[in-house]
């Protein structure tokens, strides 16, 4: 089980890298633009969800390995999809034509305006908090046998 806790760990580093080159460009070395490209939105939506699944593999392998989800912890891990789903359909809104500042079909800039830009935190709040009640969502029980076993190996 600690290969799966590692894989996790590792989704969850790259998304932090990935969400930090999006949303700063410049560290990479590219010329600093007015606005946001279509990149920079793919690869902060990408990083949030790549650093969302990695916390759930992880807090999955590693407090809870060989148990059955609870039904807390189902309706915390269908929140946090959800709440990705809902960040990615905020920010790019506009992009898609359904947003309050519609752009012309092949307009050259993308606005990301305070509306998208709140979806984007919320969402990504709203399955940060689903992750949390999926950590502490889990049985007891379980975890009570989890630390006998661990002390009578010792």
């Amino acid at each position: 089980m600690e290969r799966i806790e590692q894989i996790g760990m590792l989704l969850g580093t790259a998304g932090v890298v990935l969400a930090v080159t999006g949303l700063f460009p410049s560290l990479t070395g590219q010329p600093v633009m007015a606005g946001i490209g279509a990149v920079q939105l793919v690869a902060m939506l990408a990083g949030l969800s790549l650093l969302i699944f990695g916390a759930l593999l992880y807090v999955k392998a590693a407090f809870y390995p060989r148990t059955q989800a609870t039904f807390i912890q189902q309706i915390a891990m269908r929140l946090s999809l959800t709440a990705l789903l809902i960040a990615a359909m905020a920010s790019v809104a506009d992009v898609l034509g359904f947003g309050s500042n519609v752009r012309a079909l092949y307009a050259e800039d993308i606005f990301f305006g305070p509306l998208q830009a709140a979806g984007l935190i919320g969402g990504f709040a709203v399955a940060a908090s689903a992750i949390l009640l999926y950590a502490l969502g889990g049985s007891r029980s379980q975890d009570n046998e989890r630390q006998g076993d661990r002390h009578s190996s010792k």
